[in-house]
């Protein structure tokens, strides 16, 4: 599909979103005995689709947030992507291992500064590897998931993300997409169209997403996210925070 000629805009990050502004905590659902169920939820709304809900805890998501933090600098820093049209895309992102301009990779920040991306921290990978063993089982095909990429999108007040296919990647491993800050709608359509009817999916905070197998390029997208509605203390600017892991099977 090629790249825009525009470029990019660059952002910066914004403060951390304040006690004083009404952010509210994470809803706990209880079970039909009246008491909080203990530890992640699983469940498979379609095949080899794997929303595991609560599976990092709180101190798990503020060291991701630490690192985003990190993350978003220059050089190669936060920005908003341009797609090919024209169109700026309303997120803001930054990526890790592979730089992705809709819709190529590089390894350089073409449409922004050119500085070569961030490498994608060993720690990320190894939290892929958890998240298909989490979905999947702890076989073989956790074992062998190498991601090499890191898409990470800050949805701010109104942002929200079209219905796409993650489709340069050779690879067919799975997508792992790690759900942090504001509760969001996430959307999922098929491999083969992006009209209804519609799969929708509510991630909270802390929340997994995994998809692969026959669905590993299913059209999908994020139509709103739910204003403050993040937990307390998480260090987050206004919105929710998304990092998506891929194994893209280019050459190193």
């Amino acid at each position: 599909m090629g790249t825009s000629q525009l470029g990019g805009v660059a952002t910066a990050l914004g403060p951390p979103r304040g006690p004083d502004t009404g952010q509210l905590a994470l809803p706990i659902e209880l079970s039909a005995s009246g008491a909080a169920p203990a530890g992640p939820r699983r469940r498979e709304p379609l095949p080899s689709v794997v929303h595991v809900s609560g599976w990092l805890d709180l101190a798990e998501q503020r060291t991701l947030v630490a690192g985003f933090e990190e993350w978003a600098l220059p050089p190669a820093g936060l920005r908003h992507p341009r797609v090919p049209s024209g169109h700026l895309m309303s997120v803001q992102s930054v990526c890790l291992g592979w730089h992705w301009q809709p819709y190529a990779y590089s390894r350089t920040a073409d449409d922004t500064d050119r500085a070569p991306v961030k490498p994608l921290p060993i720690e990320l990978a190894d939290l892929g590897r958890r998240a298909v063993a989490e979905a999947y089982g702890p076989g073989a095909e956790a074992a062998a998931y190498a991601p090499d990429a890191a898409i990470v999108n800050l949805y701010g007040p109104g942002a929200h993300l079209g219905l796409h296919r993650d489709g340069e990647e050779p690879s067919d491993a799975p997508v792992v997409t790690i759900s942090l800050g504001d509760r969001c709608v996430f959307r999922l359509a098929g491999v083969d169209r992006r009209t209804a009817p519609f799969t929708d999916i509510e991630l909270g905070s802390g929340d997994l997403l995994v998809f692969g197998g026959p669905n590993r390029r299913i059209y999908h997208g994020v139509p709103r996210i739910f204003d403050r509605s993040a937990p307390a203390g998480l260090g987050l600017p206004v919105g929710r925070l998304s990092i998506t892991l891929r194994q893209t099977g280019l050459d190193p």
